[in-house]
C-alpha cells in the first residue's frame, strides 16, 4: 500500500521495461505500481498517484489518448511519457497536453529520475495551490450576497461613494459591508483582498458579484 512516499504509476506493455522502471523507482525511495494496459490502470485506479509514467504505444488506447481522457476526467496527475517510437509531432502533442517530459527509449536512469522528480514537484505545487484555494473559497462562501457585491466593487477599484451609488445604498452601509468583507476574507489590505478575489474567480469560475 502506498505510504508517505511518493507513488509513481507506470503503464507499459513491455514486462521487462515495467520491471526495470519499477526497480529504478524503488531504488530512489519511491512507491511504484505497474500496469500493462489502460484497462488495468483503470481497474486499479489512480488514487494517491503523484506521477504517471505512460508508454505512448499501448494495446487498445494509446498513451496520448489516455492523456486526453484523463484531462477530460479532471485528473491533474503529472505525466511523463516514454516511447521507443516517438516522433516530433507526438512529443509536441504530449507537451501541449501538459506532459512533464517526453523521453525516448533507451533513456538514462538519471534522465528518467529527473523527469519523475519534476513531476512530483508539480504535483506538490498543485496540491498546495488547491488546498489554499479551497480555504479562500470557504471564506468567500461565508459572505452574504450584499457583501459579495461590495467585494466585487472593491475588486473593480471603486471608492465607497461609487459603490454606494452603484448599489443604491448609503455610504455608511458600504463601509460596514466592506469591513465585514475584510474580516470574513481574512484580508489585512485591499491588495490582499484583490488577490483572494482573483483566486475565487479562477477556481469557482464565478464573479463575486450578482
Amino acid at each position: 500500500m502506498p505510504g508517505a512516499r511518493p507513488l509513481v504509476v507506470v503503464v507499459d506493455d513491455d514486462p521487462g521495461m515495467r520491471e526495470a522502471i519499477a526497480d529504478l523507482v524503488r531504488s530512489v525511495g519511491m512507491e511504484v505500481q505497474t500496469h500493462a494496459s489502460v484497462d488495468a490502470l483503470f481497474e486499479a485506479g489512480l488514487d494517491g498517484a503523484n506521477c504517471l509514467v505512460l508508454d505512448v504505444r499501448l494495446p487498445g488506447q494509446s498513451g496520448l489518448e489516455l492523456q486526453d481522457r484523463l484531462h477530460h476526467m479532471g485528473s491533474a496527475v503529472p505525466i511523463v511519457f516514454i516511447t521507443g517510437f516517438g516522433d516530433i509531432p507526438m512529443g509536441i502533442r504530449a507537451m501541449k497536453g501538459g506532459a512533464v517530459d517526453f523521453l525516448t527509449k533507451p533513456f538514462r536512469n538519471q534522465e528518467f529520475i529527473d523527469a519523475v522528480n519534476e513531476a512530483l514537484r508539480k504535483d506538490a505545487e498543485a496540491r498546495l495551490s488547491h488546498g489554499a484555494a479551497d480555504e479562500v473559497l470557504r471564506l468567500a462562501a461565508s459572505l452574504t450576497r450584499r457583501e459579495r457585491e461590495v467585494m466585487d466593487c472593491v475588486w473593480r477599484g471603486l471608492m465607497n461613494k461609487q459603490i454606494a451609488y452603484e448599489l443604491g445604498i448609503a455610504e455608511i452601509t458600504v463601509k460596514i459591508h466592506r469591513r465585514n468583507v475584510m474580516q470574513k476574507m481574512g484580508a489585512a489590505s485591499v491588495a490582499e483582498l484583490v488577490r483572494k478575489v482573483e483566486v475565487v474567480k479562477t477556481w469557482d469560475g464565478a464573479a463575486p458579484g450578482p
